[in-house]
């Protein structure tokens, strides 16, 4: 996995690592004023960060939540389990409901707003009921430079963003991870499922499961960074450049096939152009030239 790293991961390159480090000490401080905190883990390596942080800084006073949900995948949820292991953090699952929502079903360009505010409205009433005093999410500095309805649901709900705050780069945040021993500091991205869904076709459970069965297929595979877009029975298919060529081998294409021909996917296209992060927001952004990007 490491050998990769460096093709799939936005490498520190140039990176000032004494200011990174100030920044860590600016993180650790901000934290520690706080009289207790509730993190929004989803297991990648901001929250992952984030929450490591927070146990530092705070101890017993913090506690990590992550929301189990139909778009949250059985092997986000393995990961979660392993990094809480590794790091030693406080942790607990709780459940949201965002499906109950037609406007989150509608998946229009919104929909991580909906998704987001049914977080922080659960994780809203779990603070006052536990008496916490205040929650917060993993959004770093670079986020802002993308398509993120659900940075308005998290401002409207008086979440706090620290790593945000402290100005930390995604590059900052996976090397301080990676000093700081934490195995999340290369986990490659991971959007919730739902993100695999073209904006304006429903979410529904189904087309959940069939995207994490399809994905469970690729990780069988051996494939590290990677989508399965779902387009109703076709599957378009994103992997990371780095191991792209080795998904056009005749074998491994011919077995990605067939296995998620079992999944419901009679037909599939591997993209020549390989992963991209966002590229159904590119989509709709091309169609619709009006549309403002959120921070």
């Amino acid at each position: 996995m490491a050998h990769l790293a460096k093709n799939r991961l936005d490498t520190p390159g140039a990176l000032d690592l004494s200011r990174a480090a100030e920044k860590q000490q600016a993180l650790l401080a901000r934290l520690a004023a706080l009289d207790s905190l509730l993190v929004a883990l989803s297991g990648g390596a901001d929250s992952a960060y984030l929450s490591w942080s927070a146990h530092r800084a705070l101890g017993e006073r913090a506690l990590s939540i992550t929301a189990l949900s139909a778009s949250f995948s059985a092997h986000d949820r393995r990961q979660v389990e392993s990094f809480v292991r590794h790091a030693g953090v406080r942790h607990e699952f709780i459940q949201t409901e965002e499906l109950e929502n037609p406007l989150y079903v509608a998946n229009n360009s919104d929909r991580c707003y909906f998704c987001k505010a049914e977080l922080f409205t659960v994780l809203g009433r779990l603070a006052q009921r536990r008496g916490f005093a205040a929650l917060a999410y993993g959004i770093n500095a670079d986020d802002t430079l993308d398509f993120r309805p659900g940075h308005r649901a998290a401002s409207e709900h008086k979440v706090l963003a620290p790593l945000l705050e402290a100005e930390m780069s995604k590059a900052e945040i996976r090397e301080l991870s990676r000093v700081a021993g934490l195995p999340t500091w290369d986990r490659p991205a991971s959007a919730c499922l739902a993100s695999r869904i073209p904006y304006g076709t429903s979410v529904t459970r189904e087309t959940l499961a069939q995207v994490e069965a399809g994905e469970a297929v690729l990780r069988e595979l051996g494939f590290l960074q990677f989508r399965v877009r779902y387009y109703g029975a076709h599957a378009r298919v994103e992997i990371d450049r780095a191991e792209l060529a080795r998904a056009f081998q005749p074998d491994i294409l011919r077995a990605m096939e067939e296995r998620l021909a079992r999944v419901g996917f009679s037909s599939v296209t591997v993209d020549p152009d390989g992963y991209r992060q966002g590229s159904l927001t590119q989509e709709l952004l091309s169609h619709n030239s009006s549309l403002q990007i959120e921070d």
